[in-house]
């Protein structure tokens, strides 16, 4: 059996898996699939161990035919799956900061969607969030705690508020992060450890009009005492990730 085919496998077991602990499945064998893509760089495929990518979108209910958000996708990790499992009909948007005049090189981001015609890298400043038309599904990941940045200089509520905007009705977000202790300072926790107390980003998001819906614990790692930064070797990869499941009301 091939390695694609070994993948394949390990996905469906994994949908299965969540299924039968009150995760939606959607379209399971779909995900598989995009998991089981052979045009994904092999440096993705050896990361799937640590970043499950079968039990989150089963979590995140992605489907063929949904238009999905991918906020701050970085090298398009899940871009390239999100862009397989919606499919042909469906439509993936890789949210970036504009880049800046003198940058010496373009965004990753842009040379993924050259490979999947579905995805269409959309540059937008985070204080003006807009997307070309409402999603099923918004998605970020690892990347919540980034909003309070001081380099950006936000007004995270308004974010949320635009983000709450860019969904349809009924739709999902998903933030998938970083988690820092209970009662952590967000500004400096967030630009020094990269972290994020998870009953912050619940709070921001219901005051935005999200209901929360549950968590996944997929990516939890109780060893991690959440003192370290996200980077420090000892820990980068293996960090304890909380992701949270918000629906906009009808």
């Amino acid at each position: 059996m091939n390695s694609k085919l070994i993948l394949a496998a390990v996905a469906a077991l994994a949908l299965s898996a969540c299924a039968s602990t009150g995760g939606s499945s959607g379209g399971g064998s779909t995900i598989a699939a995009a998991i089981a893509d052979p045009a994904r760089p092999e440096a993705d495929v050896k990361r799937d161990a640590d970043r499950k990518p079968a039990e989150m979108l089963a979590f995140a209910g992605v489907r063929p035919g949904m238009k999905v958000a991918d906020f701050l996708p970085g090298g398009g990790y899940f871009t390239r799956i999100f862009a397989k499992a919606v499919g042909p009909s469906g439509k993936v948007y890789a949210v970036i900061n504009p880049p800046a005049p003198n940058a010496q090189q373009p965004p990753p981001i842009i040379a993924v969607a050259q490979g999947y015609p579905n995805v269409q890298v959309t540059p937008v400043p985070f204080a003006n969030l807009a997307l070309p038309e409402p999603v099923d599904v918004f998605w970020t990941s690892q990347n919540y705690h980034d909003l309070y940045l001081t380099r950006f200089n936000l007004d995270v509520p308004s974010v949320d508020k635009a983000i709450f905007n860019a969904i349809k009705p009924g739709g999902v977000l998903i933030i998938l992060d970083h988690a820092a202790n209970a009662g952590a300072e967000v500004g400096p926790t967030a630009n020094t450890l990269h972290r994020i107390d998870p009953a912050v980003v619940r709070r921001n998001l219901e005051a935005a009009g999200f209901r929360y819906e549950g968590e996944s614990r997929a990516l939890a790692n109780p060893a991690d005492d959440h003192t370290k930064g996200v980077f420090d070797p000892s820990l980068r990869g293996h960090t304890d990730q909380f992701i949270y499941k918000f629906r906009k009301p009808r």
